[in-house]
Parts: structure tokens; C-alpha cells; sequence
């Protein structure tokens, strides 16, 4: 990165932030995007994610099921993103200009970042509460400080580190939750009506196969980060792959055992606890163990969250005003998201899993227009071809504001709002008279996209792809002089 081979970067701090990536610095294997993303997906934060069911009174067997359909619904579109990543060599967020505008894509940058800060305050709750529980030593506060700067040196070292850290992990994740899952099977039960059919609840079901969609639709927002240095030539579908059942499998297995744990311990159930407490029922020692690797993987994930959240932070500022991406701009945006998150998680409430299952509901909310505008113009309006030196211009062919993407957007938006039921926070009148079962998923998909394509049927995609070809050679020049054009 930052004008040398790819194959060193790793002992060194990344330098590129929100640039485009050169063809000349491209490396790395497809597969390794696998890993990268059953990791981030196979950890306690993600266990939380499938209780709700439970909690809310469905029962196992039909809890199961929406797990399973609600994270292969919500992977499909973030695989999709995903794949963008290679050909536009370019981080997920930069690439909302074309659909919203230079300063239009503000909109949902601000939304990303709350994502990033809130992921975060979760994140580094649940692994100081996991390490000061597997250690016995301080308190839980103490440990957010460790947790904290060891995702920030993660996280400065970047893209490569970010790799190899989370590769590396996924040997220890799979050995943890293979003996978890045994131990769970031989020494927990479950009520005797988990497994009936007929014990259907709509409300519980829709509630959790949206928050497994919603779980899976958040890493949209940065998942081509993690792509955008892979060779652009040949790889997209591959990279479609290795993201989907990568994320898929992590998130399915993990949110399947965490439900499970649930039905077990009823209302006795405590995220930290019940798994330090299951994994003891093996042999005394391996819940402090499996709480440890437990804790490297949310470090792991914190450091994608501050990661993303820089480039975000980065991208804002650039919009406002034109700046050069550097090495000291990264230290700074790392920094402030590390504050944050920091922060706010010293006096995060203690209601964590209510508060968790509402902050998920708002992030699908969120998410779901701006991922049905961004996948529609990719695969759909322009077929990935985009000018991509007109990305970080002001006045480029893409304007200053997007009024398609952001319009559509808003529609889409609105339009859900009577199907939103985010527990305590809001309750829409729809979703109130089904009894609070929530399918705005299906309502601002559909709506946003439909009218994106329908705005956008007057763009002139062969000119754009003919400017994308005239610019080609100087935007390589450009970004290898690590300037941009």
C-alpha cells in the first residue's frame, strides 16, 4: 500500500485510506476473505443477535429457522457488496457518490458511523466483561481500555494485519465453538416443546429473521473495504462466494448456539455467563478459555468497526472540504472513533440485550434503502462501470447531489415507517395491528430499488464507461503517486 508491493504492508502502517487502490498494488487471496468474514461473524455479539426469538417468546424450532433464513437473506446483499470491492478498488462508502452525490452520500455516512461507534460501544462491553470474567482480575472498565488499544493498533496497521489477525483467529474460533457446540448437545435441555411445529408465533419469528437480516445487511456499509486490494481481474464471483458462505456459516452457527443456550436457561440466561457457565460443564477452566477467544474475536471485529469508521470519518471531511488522504489523517479518525466508542461504553446502560435488539431494528432500518439504491445502480443501472476519477471530484459527472439515490432513499425510508416495531423505541401503526410482527425488509427493498431504476433510466451509461476508459492511464498514474486526480 501507499505506492509499494502488497506483499510487505503488513509491517507497516497502511497509508491509503479513501483512494483508489492501483492495479500495481493489488494482491492477496480471494479466499482469505472467507475467514476474515466467519470471524467477524462467529463471536458473542453475534450469539446475542440469536436470542431474540427466545426472549420473546417463540420456541426453538422456529427460532432456528429464521435464523437461518433471515442471515442468508441479509448475506446475499452484503456478498453483493462485497464483490464490488475488486473492480472499483475503492472503500464501500466512497462508492455512495455516484447514487447520492459528492455531498449527497453525507446522508448515510453520518448513519454508517453511528453504526461503527454503536457496533463498538457493544463490542468492547461484551469482550472487558468476557476477559475480566475468564481472568478474575479488575473490573470490566479496566479491560475496555486493553480491548480499545489493541483494536486501534489493528487497526492502524490496516488492511493486511486486519487479514492475517482475523485468518489466524478462525483455527482458534472453529476449535472454541466445536467443543462448545458438543458440550451444549451432551449437557444442556431444552423445554419439551421446543421442536413442535405447531408452536408458530409470527411476532417472535418476523423479529428474528429481520434482526439476523439486519445483523448481516450492517456489514454492507464496509464489507468491500476488505476486498478493494484483491486483483480485479476474474475475482468478483469468487469473492461473492467466499464472503457469503464465509459470513453465512459464522453468523448461522453461532446465532443457532446462542438460541439454543437460551431455550436452556430460560430467563436465567446471561450472554457472558451462560457460555462461561456451559463450556465449564465440560471441564473447569474451558469457560475462561472460550471467554478468551470469545474476546479476541470482538477485538478483532472492533478493529474493523474503528477501521471502517475512519474511512467514513474521512470521507465526511472530504466531502466538506477537498483533502489529501494521509497517514497522519488515518491516526486521527482512528482515534476519535476509539474515543467514542470508549466513552460511550463506560456508560452504556446495563439493559444491553433489549438495548442491542434495538439498535440492530435501526441499523436495518437504516440500511435497507441505501443498499437497495447502491446494489441496484452497480448490477442493474451502470453494470460496474463507473468513472472513477469523477468520484473525488466536487463538480464531477456524478454532481453534488444525487437526487435519484437520495429521493429514493427517502421514499423507501418513509414508506417503512409504518411497518417499523423496534421494540420500546417505536412501533408502527401496521406493524401495531399485526400484532407487532415487523416486515419493513420487504416493503423498502422492493420500493427503493423500483423507483432508483425507474430515475435513473435517462444516464448515459456508455458515455460514462467511455470517460472511465479516456481517464484509465492517469487515474493509475495518480493513485501509484499516491495523489488524487
Amino acid at each position: 500500500m501507499g505506492g509499494t508491493a502488497g506483499t510487505k504492508t503488513s509491517r507497516r502502517l497502511e497509508v491509503r485510506s479513501i483512494d483508489y487502490v492501483p492495479l500495481n498494488e493489488r494482491h492477496g487471496k480471494v479466499s482469505h476473505i472467507g475467514p476474515l468474514w466467519f470471524v467477524s461473524n462467529a463471536q458473542i455479539a453475534t450469539l446475542a443477535v440469536g436470542l431474540i426469538s427466545i426472549t420473546t417468546g417463540g420456541n426453538l424450532v422456529w427460532s432456528l429457522i429464521a435464523i437461518v433464513l433471515g442471515v442468508l437473506i441479509g448475506t446475499l446483499f452484503m456478498a453483493a457488496h462485497s464483490s464490488q470491492g475488486p473492480q472499483l478498488g475503492l472503500p464501500q462508502m466512497i462508492q455512495s457518490r455516484p447514487q447520492f452525490g459528492y455531498l449527497g452520500a453525507l446522508l448515510v455516512w453520518l448513519f454508517a458511523y453511528l453504526q461503527y461507534a454503536g457496533f463498538n460501544i457493544f463490542n468492547t462491553i461484551l469482550a472487558g466483561e468476557a476477559i475480566e470474567k475468564s481472568v478474575n482480575l479488575g473490573a470490566p472498565n479496566l479491560w475496555f481500555w486493553v480491548v480499545t488499544i489493541i483494536a486501534v493498533i489493528v487497526a492502524l496497521f490496516g488492511y493486511d494485519l486486519i487479514h492475517a489477525f482475523e485468518r489466524y483467529l478462525t483455527y482458534l474460533t472453529i476449535a472454541m465453538l466445536a467443543v462448545l457446540t458438543v458440550t451444549a448437545l451432551v449437557y444442556l435441555s431444552v423445554p419439551a416443546d421446543s421442536f413442535n411445529l405447531g408452536g408458530f408465533h409470527p411476532v417472535p419469528f418476523l423479529g428474528q429473521l429481520g434482526v439476523a437480516a439486519g445483523y448481516q445487511i450492517s456489514w454492507a456499509i464496509y464489507v468491500s473495504d476488505y476486498s478493494r486490494y484483491l486483483p480485479a481481474e476474474g475475482t468478483r464471483l469468487r469473492t461473492f462466494r467466499w464472503t457469503f458462505w464465509g459470513s453465512a456459516l459464522g453468523g448461522i452457527w453461532v446465532m443457532v448456539l446462542g438460541a439454543y443456550i437460551a431455550a436452556s436457561a430460560g430467563k436465567n440466561f446471561d450472554t457472558i455467563g451462560s457460555i462461561k457457565a456451559t463450556a465449564d460443564m465440560l471441564f473447569p477452566g474451558f469457560g475462561s478459555i472460550a471467554l478468551i477467544v470469545a474476546a479476541l474475536g470482538l477485538i478483532s471485529v472492533t478493529a474493523l468497526n474503528m477501521y471502517g469508521g475512519s474511512l467514513t470519518l474521512i470521507s465526511s471531511i472530504d466531502s466538506l472540504r477537498e483533502i489529501r488522504p494521509t497517514l497522519r489523517l488515518r491516526v486521527i479518525t482512528i482515534a476519535i472513533t476509539a474515543v467514542i466508542s470508549l466513552v460511550l461504553a463506560n456508560v452504556a446502560s446495563a439493559d444491553f440485550l433489549t438495548n442491542f435488539s434495538d439498535f440492530l431494528l435501526l441499523v436495518l432500518y437504516f440500511f435497507i434503502p441505501w443498499t437497495a439504491v447502491n446494489l441496484t445502480d452497480y448490477f442493474i443501472v451502470r453494470k460496474g462501470h463507473y468513472a472513477i476519477a469523477e468520484i473525488f471530484k466536487p463538480n464531477g459527472i456524478y454532481g453534488r447531489w444525487g437526487w435519484p439515490g437520495i429521493i429514493s432513499y427517502l421514499v423507501g425510508f418513509l414508506v417503512m415507517i409504518p411497518f417499523f416495531s423496534a421494540g420500546a423505541l417505536f412501533v408502527g401503526f401496521i406493524a401495531q395491528a399485526m400484532g407487532g410482527a415487523d416486515i419493513s425488509l420487504f416493503i423498502g427493498l422492493p420500493v427503493s430499488a423500483g423507483l432508483y431504476y425507474l430515475l435513473t433510466r435517462h444516464i448515459d451509461v456508455a458515455a460514462e464507461t467511455e470517460l472511465a476508459k479516456a481517464q484509465a492511464a492517469e487515474l493509475e498514474r495518480a493513485a501509484h503517486e499516491h495523489i488524487l486526480p
